[in-house]
């Protein structure tokens, strides 16, 4: 296999080939994760994990806006950070990034050539340890980080945590941002069932910073961190944080994030106050209420379950007060939509029902417009793609409206280019800082 590998699309279309959680819109179950297939993975590349040590945050909602703000923060302080988040909006390297900035496509297909040689030797030695994309992925990030000797890595957890792909990690800090319905098919209905797959991040005697957790929730997180002897703090979001991101839970987020990174100096690193203010004055995250346009007021946000649909609605009322406002919605098959368009509906004049184009999860049009109608009397148009969508809004909209895109990570993917070209902006800007 090697040298088989030489551009960035041979590097994508590699990955994409392996099995793709990310893209399959059918029933899984924690049986489908296993951390084995990624020890066997990192085994063979020589164990690039160990040379990193980590922050590791899981969470229902605001772990990718958490994980930003440390490595901003630790950025600040003068440290060679690694940052790994999922998914990506507009170009897969952004997923990897050191110092904030993504690797480049030439070391895009350093390491995917190199993870495919020992890929092709797994998959012929072994029979249930082939490993998947989001695991690659992963191990991709391990490889990065190693050869550009990166001081410390902020890792996102993709789904859960106990069994994710990112635990077979040596962290310095573990994180919980919060606890929320999603992911049940996995991870359990239950708040108690969700925490304890979260809290399988926890590691012995290391510290575990949480977010303001539903008491169900802090009952299973507090009992498995006594159980690995590793001391609990709960970050109070009444500490008043200023920051660069939008929203009330924003300020949560960075609650979290300040707590880890005081945990961090207890632990021997060197971080200033004035690092941890810049940091949070000067980080973006793209897509969690992102304001592209003022006039009319568009928000892009990656809102996709019905505690992030609260946070996103919160904001809206504090930015919007008057005028028309649109929405333009599609989620996953794997999504409650009917729940997601009760709780944003209400809050609009004007429903625009789409589907994502680029992964296969999207809920149909025609079922989500069936949806709909059973949910709201809520004035509904359906658009064949997003695109064809957002020229809708566009002509619905006049100077003092709202047009609002949520339902799906996907959805603000598909979309962001084409507004921010729209609007005259840099298309450029998903890294954050």
């Amino acid at each position: 296999m090697h040298g088989q590998i030489h551009t960035a699309e041979q590097a994508i279309e590699f990955l994409h080939s392996r099995i793709n959680y990310e893209r399959m819109s059918a029933a899984l179950s924690a049986s489908d994760f296993k951390l084995d297939r990624m020890r066997n993975l990192l085994r063979h590349l020589g164990d690039p994990h160990l040379a990193t040590p980590v922050v590791h945050i899981a969470g229902t909602k605001g772990k990718g806006s958490t994980a930003a703000m440390v490595s901003q923060i630790l950025v600040g302080a003068g440290h060679c950070v690694g940052l790994f988040t999922s998914p990506h909006l507009e170009r897969f390297e952004e997923r990897i990034r050191i110092d904030g900035v993504p690797i480049e496509p030439e070391e895009l297909v350093e390491f995917v050539d190199q993870i495919a040689q020992v890929t092709t030797m797994i998959d012929a030695e072994s029979g249930g340890l082939k490993p998947t994309f989001f695991e690659l992925t992963t191990a991709l990030g391990w490889l990065a980080f190693r050869k550009r000797r990166v001081r410390i890595a902020v890792l996102e957890v993709g789904l859960g945590g106990r069994l994710d792909s990112t635990n077979i990690c040596r962290p310095e800090v573990c994180a919980i941002t919060s606890i929320s319905r999603d992911h049940t098919h996995i991870l359990g209905s239950r708040l108690s069932q969700i925490a304890t797959e979260k809290a399988g991040i926890i590691k012995e005697g290391i510290p575990v910073v949480c977010g303001e957790l539903p008491a169900e929730a802090e009952a299973a997180v507090r009992r498995i961190a006594a159980e690995q002897s590793a001391e609990m703090t709960v970050a109070s979001s009444l500490v008043a944080l200023s920051g660069n991101l939008i929203g009330d839970h924003q300020k949560k987020n960075a609650a979290v994030a300040v707590a880890i990174i005081e945990q961090l100096r207890r632990r021997g690193w060197t971080v200033s106050d004035e690092a941890i203010s810049a940091g949070l004055r000067n980080v973006t995250w793209p897509a969690r209420v992102e304001v592209m346009s003022r006039q009319p007021l568009v928000i892009l946000d990656a809102a996709h379950n019905w505690a992030s649909c609260g946070a996103l609605l919160d904001s809206l009322n504090s930015l919007h007060k008057s005028g028309r406002r649109i929405l333009i919605f599609a989620t996953s098959a794997d999504k409650d939509a009917a729940g997601l368009l009760r709780r944003l509906a209400p809050e609009f004049d004007t429903l625009i029902l789409t589907a994502f184009q680029l992964n296969p999860r999207a809920l149909p049009v025609a079922e989500l417009s069936r949806i709909a109608t059973q949910v709201t009397a809520r004035r509904v148009h359906v658009a064949a793609d997003p695109a064809s969508a957002w020229k809708a809004a566009r002509r619905l909209s006049q100077s003092d409206s709202l047009i609002c895109v949520a339902g799906s990570f996907f959805l603000a993917a598909e979309l962001r280019g084409l507004i921010a070209e729209e609007a005259g902006q840099p298309v450029e800007p998903a890294a954050h800082g």
